[in-house]
């Protein structure tokens, strides 16, 4: 079974997010700031590199008020990626901060969850609220890759490679998926916003951005049946994740090495 190294790369921050802003049910969620951070993941193999999700860029975040600390490309070179060799590229869903970067990776196939481009293509984005997380850009860029032949869409449990597979949980949007990932430390599944935020998962209290409540519920049950441990769960946005895991190289912020021992457990 092969292993990865998993990296995860913090391109923009959202420091005066408030924690009763990431509960669906905040009566009792102190007033108190809970930061939100926006992350890619770079798993890498002895012969293969996978990114997963590809984030946004300041033209789409200056709209929504969002700013680029990083930029994705300038992450991945720090440890040793050039985008324009990457060959494949999970998308978790197609939310607009995760579905960005269009031209960064030119030689890549997308794989995505044949539910999610139903969904984002679909009668839902007549809906005002259910289309407000989704760029129309970024949904036609996958359309265009699809009729270039550069897309897969996935069934809802998929043998992505071997030591990565793809889960589909619904919940945050019709057609999310996790991603398990083999580690020399064990199954790690990085769960994107199926959970947000650790306590989201630990506390089966679900982040309020979502299409189906009850998915959502089920899918934190799936995830830790999935990761050998709590600690091999990565959520999205989660800021103690690069404070769990130590740096991935020495001198750079804000890029930890996942598929190393934490140094703690998560709140």
């Amino acid at each position: 079974m092969s292993e990865y190294e998993i990296y995860a790369i913090r391109y923009a921050r959202k420091d005066e997010r408030r924690a009763s802003e990431n509960f669906i049910d905040n009566s009792d969620v102190p007033d108190t700031p809970m930061p939100l951070d926006f992350f890619v993941w770079a798993l890498v193999g002895q012969d293969r590199t996978v990114i997963v999700d590809t984030g946004f860029d300041e033209k789409a975040g200056r709209p929504r008020n969002y700013a680029v600390t990083r930029p994705v490309a300038e992450g991945l070179k720090q440890i040793g990626i050039n985008p324009d060799n990457v060959k494949d590229v999970i998308l978790t869903h197609m939310h607009w901060d995760h579905a960005g970067n269009h031209d960064l990776f030119p030689r890549a196939r997308y794989h995505v969850q044949e539910r999610e481009m139903h969904f984002c293509t679909g009668r839902c984005m007549c809906d005002a609220e259910q289309k407000k997380a989704y760029n129309a850009e970024d949904v036609s860029h996958i359309v265009r890759r699809n009729f270039e032949g550069r897309a897969t869409l996935h069934d809802p449990n998929s043998d992505f490679d071997d030591g990565i597979s793809l889960h589909w949980l619904g919940g945050h949007t019709a057609g999310l998926q996790v991603v398990r990932v083999k580690t020399r430390r064990g199954y790690v599944v990085l769960a994107s916003d199926a959970s947000h935020y650790y306590a989201n998962i630990l506390q089966r209290r679900p982040f309020p951005v979502l299409f189906d409540t009850n998915q959502m519920l089920n899918g934190f049950a799936v995830i830790r049946k999935l990761a050998d441990s709590p600690s091999h769960i990565v959520p999205g946005h989660d800021r103690q994740v690069l404070s769990l895991f130590p740096a991935a190289r020495e001198g750079i912020d804000g890029i930890a090495r996942l598929d190393a021992d934490p140094r703690g457990s998560p709140a």
